[in-house]
């Protein structure tokens, strides 16, 4: 996925909480350190400091930075580029020329959650440095001047799935990951199961979550059941003696069908 080989649980952690650093990086498979909307911008000056004072992984930490153009971005990538860090999110991306601010030698997560930046979607996933593109249901609704992302249910209204599903088809349709957003719910992890495993089985690589209690959920909602692995491995070894179209148990098998069993083996790790 073109440089992005992180997940399924992508951990955010103020940027400005560097006694939370390792215990964040120990509990998920890559920490976000955020310099953006989880750090005040009185703090944001210690935030940049304790990146180099504090290090991580680079190959397991993302940097949210402020958004191009924004006050703070500057200051962000001067700090960042006294860092071995690399790879990066770049918040509100509204275009492709946002990621050419951030400069070269950057690996972009590229963060759509404006209603520009979702439009703007498969040009920001064209770009050379995007190896990955994000939603964001709350700064959506608020660029809209909407109240709320979900219904009394707890679901995303439509217009919520409609820009997942857009993000979602401009990172496929670019070869680039494609990260779901966070669940706000953080004692309701029967609701973040659910979603997890739909953001699975759509195509998602990875889900992003604030709370380290989210993470464990968030990895067995990525982990086929053992059923479902079970039926995969069933239907390719089945593909081996067959050629074309065939039947298993009942139920047509084609090229398709071996892809999402593929595609299942891969995401348990015995591909």
């Amino acid at each position: 996925m073109n440089g992005f080989e992180l997940g399924p649980s992508l951990l955010f952690c103020p940027a400005d909480r560097p006694d939370r650093f390792e215990k964040a990086a120990a509990r998920a498979d890559a920490v976000i350190l955020d310099l953006e909307d989880a750090v005040s911008p009185e703090r944001r000056p210690d935030a940049r400091l304790a990146l180099a004072k504090h290090p991580l992984d680079p190959e397991a930490t993302i940097i949210r930075l402020n958004p191009a153009g924004s006050a703070d971005f500057d200051a962000d990538l001067e700090a960042v580029a006294a860092t071995d860090y690399r790879l990066v999110m770049l918040a509100k991306t509204e275009s492709a020329a946002d990621i050419d601010r951030v400069g070269p030698g950057y690996r972009v997560v590229a963060l759509c959650e404006t209603a520009r930046g979702v439009l703007a979607a498969q040009d920001i996933a064209e770009h050379s440095s995007t190896v990955a593109l994000m939603w964001g249901a709350e700064d959506l609704v608020a660029s809209l001047g909407g109240t709320a992302s979900r219904n009394g249910d707890g679901r995303y209204r439509s217009l919520a799935l409609h820009a997942r599903s857009t993000v979602l088809l401009a990172a496929g349709a670019s070869g680039r990951a494609a990260i779901d957003s966070v669940y706000l719910d953080i004692g309701d992890l029967s609701g973040l199961l659910e979603e997890v495993q739909d953001a699975a089985a759509s195509g998602f690589s990875a889900t992003a979550c604030i709370h380290p209690g989210q993470v464990a959920t968030i990895r067995a909602g990525y982990a086929p059941e053992p059923a479902q692995l079970a039926a995969a491995r069933a239907v390719l070894e089945a593909a081996e003696t067959h050629r074309g179209v065939f039947q298993l148990d009942g139920v047509m098998v084609d090229e398709p069908v071996l892809r999402h069993a593929r595609n299942i083996l891969r995401r348990s790790g015995s591909e």
